[in-house]
Order: structure tokens, then sequence, then C-alpha cells
């Protein structure tokens, strides 16, 4: 149960982070010249993108939003059966990531399901991001790090989830 509530815990974190530095970049940056920090080594610069990362696929924003909610739906079906806290933590921060930028397809212009995600962080010279893309990361890297370690997603004693 502590895993199921670490899952929980992380997400809805991950999440409010997530919404609530999107809420204040598109306040306070959207609309205006890009806001250089250590010598332009990171930028603030809102861009509103309708595909996925890098704006791959511009036009799939309802495939997109379709996936999203299967991950999320996935997550919550499986959260109960967690049984290590590297899972707990990487499926949370891939709910955070999932359900944030789902957020901002179902509900930022132009409408339900075909919003545009609020990216707005550039490193470097490379693509802008938001906090959500850097949560599905860190989740997706945990995982492959329970994987190579051969942690099971939950232990040898829980039953299947639908198995009944």
């Amino acid at each position: 149960m502590r895993r199921t509530y670490l899952l929980w815990g992380t997400a809805a974190a991950g999440l409010a982070v997530d919404q609530v530095t999107k809420a204040i970049a598109a306040a306070t940056v959207e609309g205006r010249p890009p806001v250089d920090l250590f010598g332009g080594a990171v930028q603030f610069t809102v861009f509103r993108n309708s595909g996925a990362a890098g704006s791959f696929a511009p036009h799939a924003t309802l495939i997109f939003t379709a996936i999203a909610a299967v991950a999320l739906a996935f997550i919550a079906r499986v959260a109960s059966a967690v049984r290590s806290t590297g899972w707990a933590v990487a499926l949370g921060l891939i709910f955070a990531g999932a359900g944030g930028n789902l957020a901002d397809r179902l509900f930022r212009t132009p409408g339900l399901g075909r919003g545009a995600v609020l990216d707005f962080i550039r490193v470097g010279h490379g693509g802008i991001f938001n906090l959500a893309d850097q949560c599905v990361t860190a989740g997706a890297i945990l995982i492959v790090l329970q994987a190579f370690r051969g942690v099971p997603l939950r232990s040898a004693a829980t039953p299947a989830v639908g198995s009944g």
C-alpha cells in the first residue's frame, strides 16, 4: 500500500508543478521576448506544440491525446500492484508527465482534445520542452533501470491485474 501512495504522491506533485509552471510561463513569458538565464544557456520562451517531442507529427494531436489517456489508464490499473519503490516513482513520474500534457491537449486552445502543449524551457540550442516532458523522461529512465536490475513491476505473490 505504501508504494501505491508513493506512486500517486509522485504523480500529484509532478502534475501540480507542471501545471503551475505552465500557468506562470503563459502569464509572464508568452508574447514577450525570451528570458535568458546563465548567459543564455537556459532560455524561457513559450511555444505551443500540437505534436510530440520536437514538434514531431504536429497534425496528430488526437492520436497523442489517445496515447496519453491509454497510458494513464494502464498506470491507474496497475498502481495497486506495484511492489517496488523504483517502479512506483517511475510510474508516478510518467503519470504526471502524460497527465500534464494531456491536460494541455484537452483544455488549451484550439479546443477539447486538440489543444497544443505549452513548452517553455530551452537549454542551449536544443528543443523547447516543459516539466511534464522531463517527468516522462525521468520515469522512462527509471523503468529502464528497473528492467536492467530485473526488478518486476509487481511481486511474484501479486496476481496479475484483472486475473481472478
